[in-house]
């Protein structure tokens, strides 16, 4: 007799070849001795309570934070154990101020919680430490800035000033390399090999964009983006994605004419998600130029329609008491 057909296996639920629920118990676990490591070092005088007695460790309890941070004292502890709930943005800041976590600490809670975790935006100024504008300062007559991933500009040398000095002109929402690039008027534009530049660009971008999907300030700025330029747009929409590396840039000058660069990027420790760029002239010819150019006093801003002089700038920026804008919108 003809056997009968082997019955199916059961079904089971199939299997995570990711490992993300693992990293998920593993963070949850770092999340829970985060907590308890923070919440031992807060002493009830530290946030106005009496010491009280039979304290075991000196520390706040448990029911003290959740009292503290306006939460229920079921879903603290839960939290604290390292169980699978939801928190969201406005407790895990309550929990925050609480404990008196630093903005390192913020960003590390808000990490193994997985809700993105958004710093405060950086006053109107340059915000990066003096040792890390000394070496800017250091590589002179080389160009070099420090850039953020998304092509904010947070410093640079006066041989970068010299070749693009509206970077440090306008207002603090304005200094970003894409933003400039996509919306100057084409013949305002410095970039020669564009074509091959940009889209690089903005998929390098899209790459960092990666670890920062629904965080405000990066939503914002890809909106702003996609709403200025139709050519971003287009870019942005292919979804391509890159690393940074080494790349060969020529940028036009009215003064002095073409100058090809080499830029390359290192990282910063200290500072998340920011690099040194440093442009290398390709040639003596080049660097010659770039030399040229520094030593012209008052060189003119922008092309031969809309520029101007440098120092016009700087007195209608003081007339005004504020930065000034782009030479094509003076």
């Amino acid at each position: 007799m003809p056997q009968s057909p082997a019955a199916p296996p059961p079904l089971t639920e199939p299997r995570d070849p990711t490992g993300s629920r693992r990293a998920g118990g593993a963070r949850r676990t770092e999340l829970a001795a985060f907590l308890r490591s923070r919440r031992a070092r807060i002493t009830p005088q530290d946030v106005g309570m009496p010491p009280g007695l039979r304290r075991r460790t000196p520390g706040l309890r448990r029911e003290e934070v959740a009292q503290l941070a306006g939460v229920g004292v079921t879903w603290y502890t839960w939290l604290e154990q390292g169980r699978p709930i939801n928190a969201s943005v406005q407790v895990l800041d309550a929990v925050a101020r609480v404990l008196m976590l630093d903005a390192t600490e913020c960003e590390h809670l808000y990490r193994l919680a997985g809700i993105p975790f958004v710093r405060e935006p950086a006053a109107d100024t340059d915000a990066v430490g003096e040792e890390f504008q000394g070496v800017l300062d250091a590589l002179d007559p080389l160009p070099a800035a420090i850039y953020n991933s998304r092509y904010d500009v947070r410093a640079t040398n006066a041989t970068y000033r010299t070749l693009w000095p509206m970077t440090s002109l306008v207002e603090r929402w304005e200094r970003n390399v894409l933003y400039k690039l996509f919306t100057v008027p084409g013949c305002c534009q410095t970039f020669v090999n564009s074509a091959d530049e940009l889209p690089w660009m903005v998929a390098q971008v899209r790459r960092s964009y990666g670890r920062h999907v629904g965080e405000p300030a990066w939503e914002s700025f890809v909106a702003l983006m996609i709403k200025s330029s139709a050519d971003f747009a287009q870019m942005w929409a292919s979804g391509d994605v890159a690393a940074p590396g080494t790349r060969v840039k020529s940028i036009r000058h009215p003064a002095v004419g073409t100058i090809t660069m080499t830029s390359m990027s290192l990282s910063i420790d200290g500072m998340a998600e920011h690099r040194y760029v440093v442009y290398t002239p390709a040639t003596e010819e080049e660097r010659q130029r770039i030399e040229t150019l520094r030593a012209i006093p008052d060189p003119v801003v922008g092309c031969t329609v809309h520029g101007r002089r440098l120092s016009v700038i700087l007195a209608e920026r003081e007339a005004a008491g504020r930065p000034a804008k782009c030479p094509h919108e003076l």
